[in-house]
């Protein structure tokens, strides 16, 4: 049985999502206050396997708690889905650039939101959260300085660890084991999403965006191929 952390302080709307929650024969934690669910992050010994925020919450809003998470050693690859009332094209990017792996939009159709919280507690089974800092042999994508430990889920540029959204790592591992290889929007949406939901380019779009910033210098190792898609020059050099 997985753990889900539910933020949410609209009680017919928590109480629902439990309930189809709790169908999947997932632990369901709800917590309507954004301080008091900060609070919880840090002090609980239970590992969370998916977050599910509400953006506008009491004492701390959805945003805040995602990019805290992301921050937080225990949790910064964890899965994050926002489910928020918050619609227009700038705030579902927001959301995403916050370090959310899916974004889903009041009213939501249940059978599609179950659809995703499946596909992301799938992709929360690659996660985990050893205390070795350096790569192990074997299991490494490797382009000049930039490496990455699929073992350990772990990213190292220039010999520093970097951290990363789940969606940007696993598109990062995509890209490094074909290097040279076009990838077109619909195959890393699929790659990313690990199952048929629908997400826009515009989302590729912003993680690759978020991808780059993060990779500084090496950002121009992921080409732009105008009209297809996107792919990793496999003879790059910083």
């Amino acid at each position: 049985m997985r753990h889900i952390l539910l933020v949410e302080d609209e009680q017919d709307i928590s109480d629902l999502m439990k309930i189809q929650l709790q169908a999947l024969g997932e632990k369901v934690t709800v917590i309507a206050d954004g301080a008091q669910a900060l609070n919880f992050i840090q002090t609980s010994d239970e590992k969370i396997d998916l977050f599910i925020l509400d953006r506008m919450l009491p004492n701390a809003n959805g945003l805040e708690i995602c990019k805290f998470l992301r921050m937080y050693q225990k949790t910064k690859l964890s899965p994050i889905l926002m489910v928020t009332a918050l619609t227009k094209p700038e705030q579902i990017v927001e959301g995403l650039e916050a370090g959310a792996d899916d974004y889903v939009t009041k009213p939501f159709d249940t059978t599609i939101l179950m659809a995703r919280v499946r596909s992301l507690l799938r992709r929360s089974e690659y996660i985990t959260t050893p205390d070795q800092e350096t790569p192990i042999s074997g299991n490494i994508l490797a382009i000049d300085n930039l490496k990455v430990d699929t073992v350990q889920c772990k990213v190292w540029l220039e010999g520093s660890e970097i951290e990363l959204t789940l969606s940007e790592y696993k598109l990062l591992c995509t890209f490094m084991k074909e290097p040279g290889k076009v990838m077109t929007r619909n195959h890393l949406v699929n790659e990313i999403q690990d199952g048929p939901v629908h997400v826009t380019d515009r989302t590729i779009d912003t993680h690759i965006f978020g991808l780059r910033k993060k990779l500084g210098n090496y950002s121009k190792l992921i080409e732009t191929i105008r009209g297809i898609g996107y792919r990793v020059a496999s003879d790059f050099k910083a």
